[in-house]
């Protein structure tokens, strides 16, 4: 399938891989057939990406779920899920949500270039990576109660981790939106720039992640990512660890 006709492209330049959502006609809209593009692009990374940054086209980043299509009786819609077995209804939705979690991989740092909208889809989509970086036209929204659904694309642990648990209750149970300047005061935002200078900001961090030793960013970015779920021994003796295979790898013992 063409990235036309899936709605997202994947495109690698040496150690960046760049995905972008590309139905800016329908604000970038999403379906799953984008969120199974999404899935397999985690398997057509070449092995030295270890950059991965997500846009959308045109003047928003993603307005959220097609209603178009969830809201019609065919394959993806509301009404099919609805039909199916409960468990098939959320193996279903395990599918969709691969999409999503690919951008969790612990070998590449994942950036979100957020302008515009980033309304429920949208907004889980952003959270799915490891840092975002906003426009000052930026809107965020978990918007998905306002339809009497729950996020269930892997953004309610995400946002819990970044912004704690009162602030996201009241965000999800709301629906309501935030602009990039609350959303980098509550912690969402990496950074919050001039919209013409998203580009020329993203390439900057892109360039500061790319500086420094590989397995030292992995190393780091798995310490931090698990630090939550560990005791404080545990997180030490996981510095310590970590600490023990760069010094010998760096010394050229490592396996």
């Amino acid at each position: 399938m063409t990235a036309e006709a899936a709605g997202v492209r994947l495109e690698c330049d040496g150690p960046v891989a760049t995905v972008t959502l590309c139905r800016p006609d329908v604000l970038n809209a999403q379906t799953p057939t984008m969120w199974r593009a999404m899935s397999d692009f985690s398997r057509d990374l070449p092995g030295d990406v270890r950059v991965v940054v997500l846009r959308g086209e045109g003047r928003a980043f993603s307005a959220g779920l097609d209603l178009s299509v969830a809201g019609a009786s065919g394959p993806g819609s509301f009404a099919e899920l609805a039909t199916l077995p409960e468990q098939e209804c959320a193996d279903r939705i395990a599918e969709y949500q691969g999409g999503f979690t690919w951008l969790h991989r612990p070998d590449v740092v994942t950036v979100a270039a957020v302008q515009g909208h980033a309304i429920g889809a949208g907004f889980q989509l952003a959270l799915a990576c490891d840092l975002r970086v906003l426009a000052e036209d930026a809107k965020l929204s978990m918007a998905e109660v306002t339809l009497g659904l729950v996020p269930d694309l892997a953004g309610t642990g995400r946002l819990v981790d970044l912004v704690g648990y009162s602030r996201a209750l009241e965000i999800c149970a709301t629906g309501r939106r935030m602009d990039a300047a609350e959303a980098d005061r509550i912690g969402l935002a990496t950074l919050v720039v001039p919209n013409a200078d998203l580009d020329a900001a993203v390439r900057d961090l892109t360039a500061g992640l790319l500086a420094n030793n590989r397995n030292a960013v992995v190393e780091i970015k798995a310490l931090l990512a698990g630090a939550t779920g560990r005791s404080a021994a545990d997180q030490q003796r996981a510095e310590r660890e970590a600490q023990t295979r760069r010094l010998r790898d760096l010394a050229g013992r490592g396996e």
